[in-house]
């Protein structure tokens, strides 16, 4: 029976080394799972005003007449748009002024957003520039975070 002596012969330098990156392995195991881990947040603590209570102007110039689209606002809900400051000759120059706002109003109201709205071919671009002056006036009453 011959017993042979085994010597292994560590580096120190090496197993510095190595202990440096199996630390360094495991933490980046750790901040990754940490990081993509769902929150597992209360959805109570969501904000639930999404306006300050008011009334919210945006202008908008014709031929040099200021028209003022007006829209009312309660914390959580558009309660109404109108136009303010409308002369007789900017609404006899644009007739479908007041039907295209009248048909954005009624969508907005009903779907509480300025997203998804349908246009009438005749007024594509009095609608868009009205459209444009309401979500103006929303940026305005919206609660800041």
């Amino acid at each position: 029976m011959s017993s042979k002596t085994k010597i292994v012969v560590l580096h120190m330098k090496e197993l510095i080394y190595t202990v440096v990156f199996v630390v360094l392995g495991i933490l980046l195991v750790l901040l990754l799972v940490y990081m993509f881990l769902p929150d597992k947040k209360d959805d109570a603590t969501k904000e639930t005003m999404k306006y300050v209570a008011g009334v919210y102007t945006s202008s908008i110039t014709f031929n040099d007449s200021t028209i003022d689209v007006e829209v009312v606002v309660d914390a959580n809900h558009i309660n109404s748009i109108s136009l303010k400051n409308l002369d007789e000759t900017v609404s006899t120059m644009y007739p479908l002024m007041e039907p295209a706002l009248e048909s954005i109003s009624e969508q907005v109201c009903a779907s509480q957003s300025t997203d998804n709205i349908t246009f009438a071919d005749d007024n594509q671009y009095t609608s868009m520039v009205l459209l444009n002056a309401i979500k103006d006036a929303l940026k305005k009453a919206e609660t800041k975070e």
